[in-house]
């Protein structure tokens, strides 16, 4: 049964945040039939628009800013999905239905889809907030940082995550003097393993980036209001016109909290999107996933915010879609795509397909996670028919041996017949 049932129609469904988790709530809601007022509620003053290419295609000035559009305003017109920008939700009214936006106005609503996203973390030193201190998170954010790229000239980045490497790669061809500062003993240690962090580090010296492992930061020193250096503990100081903080995000779950759903690092839901509260779904960069033995998993990436959204529109129709799939992530930097599935945690063998060459022109491999013989995760460097198939065998269950995958002659994917 449905929960639309005991709920007049006219109330509609309700969705908080415009991101790519929204958006796909609201037309997975159509495109199963539903009929009813959908509304989508967007913080920012923008449409719904790409975020993957801030960091990289639109920061470097290859992708245009109308190209970042995911829907032209007529097909949103055409689906009758009501846009309202600039509109944040302050609280929720559980009894009531009903939630309070920003201008202290109220809107009802017989589902409610929470698609809340993440905000940045930011790096708790004075300092924080001098001219020439960047995060990346939104558009207004990438277009703030590829302005002043046009004058700086020595670029300092605090994090060597996927964001902060991906911007590294960005200003160094844009022929500035590069320095990631990473806390860590490696580089984006917290998804990808040694082997892959290694690759990554001797990619970027060989681009001309500056890599300082285990560097905390203890001081941003200002000058006449703007940026001028970092110093870390160690006393080194690094110049620094522009600096990118890219230490992480903290998912967006005081509206949730507040409302009396459970939060743990997100926003709690079971695999098919759903909160306790029959009425409520979450989905995207806001969430914490209840997997089935009790454990807590936290994803951010296109394909969970797609997934996961599809999911709940399916549980606001009383309908069951859990999102099932391995779960996959890619990044690009320079001319190297990395394609990741699966997860490498336990993982007790690796197996390389293909020869690790950072300086080759052609790189082109993959690292294959086994625990106990059974795959369980893939790392593909420009190998994007690796990546695909690896998704293939891992969604089906199947598994090559450490052999098989070694193997470059061994076809893979005649394992799938």
């Amino acid at each position: 049964m449905s929960i639309l049932d005991s709920t007049p129609a006219s109330r509609g469904m309700l969705i908080v945040g415009a991101g790519l988790a929204g958006l796909t709530v609201a037309e997975t809601l159509r495109a199963e039939g539903y009929a009813g007022p959908i509304t989508l509620l967007g913080a920012e003053p923008h449409a719904p628009y790409q975020r993957p290419p801030l960091s990289k295609g639109f920061l470097q000035g290859d992708t245009p800013e109308a190209q970042l559009n995911m829907r032209p305003a007529e097909m949103m017109a055409k689906k009758e999905i009501v846009l309202k920008v600039g509109a944040g939700a302050t609280a929720i009214d559980r009894a009531a239905k009903q939630v309070r936006l920003a201008d202290g106005s109220w809107l009802p609503y017989e589902g409610l889809a929470l698609c809340t996203g993440a905000r940045l973390r930011r790096l708790p030193l004075p300092g924080a907030k001098l001219d020439g201190v960047f995060g990346l998170r939104s558009l207004d954010d990438s277009k703030a940082i590829k302005a002043a790229l046009e004058t700086a000239r020595n670029v300092v980045i605090i994090g060597g995550g996927f964001i902060g490497l991906e911007v590294a790669a960005v200003a160094r061809r844009m022929g500035k003097q590069v320095t990631v500062l990473e806390a860590a003993e490696r580089l984006m240690a917290r998804v990808v393993p040694p082997a892959i962090s290694q690759f990554y580090l001797d990619l970027h010296r060989g681009h001309g980036v500056e890599v300082a492992l285990g560097a905390l930061v203890s001081e941003l020193v200002g000058k006449e209001g703007r940026i001028a250096a970092v110093r870390t503990d160690d006393g080194r100081e690094y110049p620094a016109d522009l600096l990118l903080v890219g230490i992480g995000v903290i998912a967006n779950t005081e509206l949730a909290e507040n409302a009396g759903l459970e939060v743990s690092n997100g926003i709690v839901v079971d695999g098919c999107s759903r909160s306790a509260n029959p009425a409520i779904v979450a989905a995207g960069d806001c969430t914490v996933r209840r997997l089935p033995d009790g454990s807590l998993r936290r994803l951010e990436s296109v394909q969970n915010a797609m997934e996961q959204a599809k999911s709940a529109a399916a549980a606001l129709l009383g309908r069951e879609r859990p999102f099932t799939a391995t779960p996959w992530f890619w990044s690009d930097q320079y001319d190297v795509k990395l394609q990741m599935a699966g997860s490498t945690a336990g993982y007790d063998e690796v197996v390389i397909r293909g020869a690790v060459e950072v300086n080759a022109d052609s790189r082109k491999f993959s690292f294959y996670y086994f625990q106990a013989g059974r795959l369980i995760a893939i790392d593909s460097i420009n190998q994007s028919a690796d990546h695909l198939s690896g998704r293939k065998l891992l969604d089906k269950g199947v598994s090559p041996t450490p052999a098989q995958a070694a193997d470059t002659a061994f076809d893979l994917a005649s394992l799938l017949a």
